[in-house]
């Protein structure tokens, strides 16, 4: 197993118990955990796949991380006494590693179809983010990632550095990789966010 399987399976776990704890929060029945639990796996990917021409059939090939999303699915809802408690102690961990992982990988599949950078930063942002934002309208929520801390903004900064070619090797992937999960923690713990405005505070 290489180190990217591995980084994409804990991402997959993170992201599949992400969507399952917040159906069970809105009381969904086991289908509507493995629904939403399922799209914010592999929603980001999906989008990705779509918006820049990746082939679309290639994310039914990836039978291995179905399997382990599904396991860990069935674990948290049937165990939900023991599994959520030890999810919540790990889940901001879990899902920098996840959103670090896939950024880079949406990243390296458009710089592979030989997309401008732009494009680059869209599949970053897409595979990194796009499965939290389809679990949260789905679950009808205001998307966190789009309002809450500085989340979104990292996967823009993974895909600049991969799209610009500042990043080649496998050694430069892991330190981005090392680098992105630590700018997540830190903005969480350090409350870090983007300027904010609302229509409330506008004079008409």
């Amino acid at each position: 197993m290489g180190t990217w399987d591995l980084f994409s399976i804990i991402g997959t776990i993170a992201f599949a118990l992400s969507g399952a704890v917040v159906a069970m929060e809105e009381e969904y029945d086991l289908f509507g955990v493995y629904i939403l639990g399922f799209a914010t796996a592999f929603g980001g990917g999906a989008l990705r796949n779509l918006l820049i021409g990746y082939p679309i059939h290639f994310l039914w090939q990836q039978s291995t991380y179905f399997t382990i999303a599904l396991v860990s699915m069935t674990v948290i809802f049937f165990f939900p006494s023991l599994s959520i408690k030890h999810w919540k102690k790990w889940e901001i961990l879990l899902d920098s590693i996840g959103l670090a992982a896939f950024a880079i990988q949406g990243a390296k599949y458009a710089v592979i179809l030989k997309l401008p950078i732009s494009a680059v930063i869209v599949a970053a942002v897409l595979t990194g983010i796009g499965g939290g934002i389809v679990r949260d309208l789905l679950a009808r929520r205001k998307p966190m990632v789009l309002h809450s801390e500085v989340y979104a903004f990292w996967a823009i900064v993974t895909g600049l550095f991969i799209g610009f070619g500042w990043i080649q090797n496998n050694v430069e992937q892991l330190i981005l990789f090392a680098v992105i999960v630590t700018l997540r923690l830190l903005s969480v713990y350090k409350h870090w966010g983007l300027p904010k405005k609302t229509a409330k505070s506008l004079n008409y």
